[in-house]
């Protein structure tokens, strides 16, 4: 946007793979935006020094004149993995010539998908678009990854070859089983459709391993991957140190620990096997990870998770990640895979994001539907959506926060159930004396997946409030004691969130 200062508070930047120092073109790609169009005859562009320079600054001038005191001065060191950078770097970055722009074309499943579902002959189609282009050198990588796709899709079942052309002249389309909004947005799509084959649905997992499918082939958000990690490593040394385990063999262990990767065997050993008779995804990397999944099991909601993991400063890529993730699960998964369970594990991470940053789904609906919006006139302002009016996606979120107070209760958590509660007048003395009773008589609570099924959790609808009763998962099987809550519809709308209203913790 115009603005008249510019301030960098680096001249290096992460890129995804390493620390760097900036190329010339960023550097004026964002300088060039101080100095306002009709405004300002000039714009202004500051660049700090890197912290520990600054300091090492502030303790010499502290230091004086005095040549032994400044000797003493004990400088500050940059950080591991600092790049550093000087004035030198920006006078050298300001001469610069940019960069020259290299081409990120790349063929994936589902421009070569997009291009097949065209009227006319797709085959003429893709020719034209693979060999009508200003990449002379590349044109031939770029023919042998459109073949390669090509036949992964025909491999995987999702476009077929006629023998004789159709009514549009075809001789290759699409199957007829796919739903409109179908669509293979990432390198290893196809992978997701052979390895979700290989799951059991009638496993009570199929949801949560569908989705762990289909996490393994986004990309890393790696922030979030390493707060799991710290924290799966500093539960396992606080576990150690009480064992009495020496350090050098808590080091070996801690070495081992790493953040979740569900299904990561049977992922990987697919992989494998499917590359083989692929040999185009050779070059593509499988990540096997449970973030969605993660959240989902933990019953926690967006903020939640943030705070749990510590990722205040990493808000927007978990947000991201959250809605690649919703937009592969609902476009990339065949209807055969698509059970009750999925749809509602869709909705709800679907109605998460939307809830945080609607406009992450809103502006991709419009892409998705542009006859949405008539030609040549303005488009209507979207509403913003009641979480009341998404009956499913409400329905996961309750249960979601119901169980989330179970495993609380499981883990004896009193003072954050009081912290949950606390609008319902029910502090953390009060789940602790309620709950007392029960621990005498079961000493434990169940949090196993059978424990958050739909059988233990009543919901009665109305349109103000939902009457909600979640039965606790007890060692005996009698299943006497229960948790009952309210939901206020008109609270939940302007919370972005279930507002739950407890009334009881007992034998019922």
């Amino acid at each position: 946007m115009p603005i008249r200062t510019v301030l960098l508070t680096s001249l290096s930047k992460y890129d995804g793979q390493r620390n760097r120092q900036l190329q010339a073109r960023e550097f004026h790609q964002i300088a060039g935006r101080a100095g306002r169009a009709g405004f300002d005859t000039a714009g202004t562009v500051v660049v700090q020094a890197p912290e520990h320079e600054v300091e090492n600054a502030r303790l010499l001038a502290k230091a004086g004149d005095d040549e032994r005191k400044r000797r003493k001065v004990v400088r500050k060191k940059p950080p591991d993995g600092f790049v550093s950078w000087s004035a030198a770097t920006h006078n050298r970055l300001l001469a610069a010539a940019p960069e020259p722009l290299r081409s990120q074309f790349a063929v994936s499943p589902a421009m070569v998908l997009n291009v097949l579902a065209r009227q006319g002959d797709p085959v003429a189609a893709l020719r034209r678009l693979l060999t009508d282009n200003h990449e002379p050198l590349a044109r031939r990588k770029h023919v042998r990854a459109a073949i390669g796709v090509y036949r992964s899709l025909l491999a995987a079942g999702v476009v077929e070859r006629l023998d004789q052309p159709d009514e549009q002249g075809r001789t290759i389309r699409l199957t007829v089983d796919l739903p409109a909004d179908f669509a293979l947005n990432q390198p290893l799509s196809t992978f997701a459709l052979a390895a979700i084959e290989l799951l059991d649905p009638a496993s009570e997992s199929f949801a949560l391993d569908v989705l762990s499918v289909i996490e393994a082939t986004l990309d890393d958000p790696r922030q979030v991957l390493q707060a799991q990690q710290s924290k799966a490593r500093a539960e396992v040394i606080a576990q150690l140190k009480a064992e009495g385990v020496d350090y050098t063999e808590r080091v070996r262990l801690i070495d081992q620990v790493s953040y979740p990767q569900p299904l990561a065997e049977l992922l990987e050993a697919a992989f494998t096997t499917y590359s083989a008779g692929h040999p185009w995804l050779l070059g593509a990397r499988l990540s096997p990870k449970s973030v969605v999944r993660d959240m989902f099991s933990r019953a926690m909601s967006f903020n939640e998770y943030v705070a749990y993991y510590g990722l205040s400063r990493s808000e927007g890529l978990l947000l991201r990640y959250l809605s690649d993730a919703f937009r592969t699960l609902r476009s990339s998964v065949p209807p055969a895979a698509r059970t009750e369970q999925v749809e509602d594990l869709t909705s709800w991470l679907g109605e998460l994001v939307r809830q945080v940053d609607s406009s992450l789904l809103d502006e991709w609906e419009r892409l998705a539907d542009p006859a949405a919006a008539p030609a040549g006139r303005p488009e209507p302002e979207l509403p913003a959506g009641n979480l009341s009016a998404n009956v499913r996606a409400l329905t996961v979120l309750v249960r979601n926060a119901m169980f989330r107070r179970v495993e609380l209760a499981a883990r004896h958590a009193w003072a954050e159930l009081g912290e949950l509660d606390a609008g319902s007048g029910w502090d953390a003395e009060a789940w602790q004396a309620a709950l007392a009773d029960y621990f005498a008589e079961h000493g434990s609570i169940g949090i196993s997946q059978a424990a958050r099924g739909k059988e233990l959790i009543a919901l009665e609808t109305g349109p103000r409030r939902w009457q909600v009763r979640q039965v606790l998962d007890d060692p005996a099987g009698d299943r006497d004691w229960a948790i009952t809550a309210e939901v206020d519809l008109a609270a939940t709308d302007e919370a972005g969130e279930p507002v739950i209203v407890l009334s009881g913790v007992g034998n019922a």
